[in-house]
């Protein structure tokens, strides 16, 4: 009997548990890039009529014109993208209207490096290919990952995600005593993806086969349970999953908060 695998957009854990953590899709994440390339031109033209007044009224002259340009330019798509993402901790116009941040690779919080990287290459992929580049490399790899992407190791995760509540079991109430003691280590992958897969699809298993598997199961995983409760196998199955899952987005969290606290930190918040 074959079973289907997790969806590819989304994120398993180190037991094989799916969390809301996805990185924007590629078609999303050109829309938001079109909202911020919309910005920093707009902030450029913005000042090419200011310009046309600051002349007409004598304030500049031809050198001063010249550098004066040079600086909106940098400040339009350089500065201000860096600014806005650093300010907003990753985010950006952009991704505020399709629902995404700017991480790490490993799930922590982006700082001024990244962003300060992401905005230098951005000039070449984003403005001076008026986005060309950046989609050629971010069709290529799953995450649709720009080349300053690639260079400052980060990605647009999703911040609004749908529920996955197909993949995320509730620890049955008869459970919830002990949940309180139990003791659930981390289980072998291969393991913890055949539990995981079982439960998304028993419901579509004969009653038998059903409760063959689970028991099957519950016996291998047993010796990283303790205590196991008396319990039916497949209860047993999702409370185990419940756990490992909880403490997996704890384990998240924590290294997202450190991350957070070690970049204010350096940038000396």
């Amino acid at each position: 009997m074959s079973v289907p695998i997790a969806a590819s957009d989304e994120v398993l854990s180190g037991e094989a548990v799916a969390i809301d953590v996805q990185p924007v899709g590629f078609l999303l994440r050109a829309l938001g890039a079109i909202i911020d390339m919309l910005l920093g031109y707009g902030v450029f033209i913005l000042w090419i009529f200011l310009r046309i007044w600051l002349v007409d009224a004598g304030v500049l002259d031809d050198a001063t014109d010249r550098i004066a340009t040079v600086a909106a330019l940098v400040v339009s798509f350089v500065v201000l993208p860096i600014t806005i993402e650093v300010a907003l901790k990753g985010r950006s116009l952009g991704k505020l209207a399709i629902g995404g941040r700017i991480v790490r690779v490993d799930g922590g919080a982006a700082g001024f490096r990244h962003a300060f990287i992401r905005g230098l290459l951005g000039v070449l992929e984003i403005y001076m290919t008026f986005g060309g580049l950046a989609v050629l490399v971010g069709a290529f790899n799953a995450r649709s990952q720009r080349l300053g992407d690639l260079v400052a190791g980060t990605y647009s995760q999703r911040v609004r995600t749908p529920g996955l509540a197909s993949h995320a079991p509730l620890l049955p109430p008869s459970l919830a005593g002990w949940a309180q003691i139990a003791d659930v280590a981390r289980l072998p992958d291969r393991l913890a993806r055949r539990i995981s897969q079982f439960l998304q699809t028993a419901p579509l298993m004969v009653p038998s086969a059903r409760e063959r598997v689970a028991y099957d199961l519950l016996t291998e995983a047993t010796p990283f349970v303790s205590p196991v409760p008396p319990a039916p196998p497949e209860q047993v199955l999702i409370g185990i999953t419940v756990l490992r899952r909880e403490r997996e987005r704890r384990a998240l969290e924590n290294i997202d908060r450190r991350a957070e606290r070690l970049t204010g930190r350096r940038l000396g918040v």
